[in-house]
């Protein structure tokens, strides 16, 4: 079992390694205006895990984000995790499953058992794991029947993480997050409100401050149903019919541990 902090901890990291897909590369959470690139929750917690560091004299962390758009569990045990280990992250998110969760045939049974493999390699590496659920889906007309699959593998995710010691990121009983306002247009990635949301609960999870907000509102943006199916829903499931990803011949944006202060000017 890994040495982990408990909430309100002061242990500090050198070196923090986000894994997962679309949610932790941090799609529409845009940087400025709107597009990529792209920010999120996990970017925005390397600033803040730093912030604090820096204010007690540690040196600055260093980030490396190794999520791509489209990822499957497979793709953090095989390449993802051990590029975590091989970096020497002592502090590593893996937030995965929902595109496993959202394809025809899973067996959410055999993914979370395919994701203690790495967990476990993970966990002997010492690192401090913050391991992700799913999100309860029951407020989508479009995606409630994906419900039972991902309360299933939610109760996997917290058995792993009760074995080897892992922190949780629940995002299955995050405040607020079936509010409209949550979701960005695609309605199948968090807002930047959402992302917010996430980095609050992560925060938490690793004993931190409650980050302070920032000043903009951040309305929600809510296409007609006819817009959305033709521009989002339609390709999506093309996609899922035709076994491609969005994020087919992608890389990670940041696939080196990069100071934080660095990734702050780009």
């Amino acid at each position: 079992m890994t040495d982990t902090p408990r909430q309100g901890s002061q242990q500090q990291w050198t070196r923090f390694a986000a894994l997962g897909d679309s949610i932790t590369e941090g799609w529409c959470d845009p940087v400025i205006g709107g597009g990529e690139p792209w920010f999120g929750w996990a970017d925005r917690l390397a600033l803040e895990i730093d912030g604090h560091q820096r204010a007690s004299g540690a040196r600055r962390l260093e980030f490396a984000n190794l999520a791509v758009r489209g990822r499957r569990v497979r793709h953090v045990v095989e390449d993802q995790i051990p590029a975590a280990i091989a970096m020497r992250a002592d502090l590593v998110s893996v937030l995965i499953g929902g595109n496993d969760l959202s394809s025809l045939r899973p067996d959410p049974d055999a993914l979370a058992a395919h994701l203690e493999t790495g967990i476990s390699d993970l966990a002997r590496s010492g690192a401090t794991i913050l391991l992700g659920t799913a999100y309860d889906p029951g407020f989508s007309r479009y995606l409630s029947m994906l419900r039972g699959r991902a309360a299933i593998f939610t109760a996997h995710v917290h058995a792993i993480a009760a074995k080897h010691g892992c922190l949780v990121l629940d995002l299955w009983t995050i405040p607020g997050l079936a509010e409209k306002g949550m979701w960005s247009e695609d309605r199948l990635h968090p807002s930047t409100r959402g992302h917010l949301a996430l980095l609050s609960a992560a925060a938490s999870a690793l004993g931190l401050p409650e980050p302070v907000g920032p000043d903009e509102a951040y309305p929600a943006t809510r296409l007609p149903t006819t817009v959305w199916m033709r521009r989002y829903a339609v390709p999506w499931i093309a996609r899922r019919v035709r076994q491609v990803s969005s994020g087919d011949g992608r890389g990670p944006k940041w696939p080196e541990p990069t100071p934080v202060g660095v990734l702050a000017r780009d």
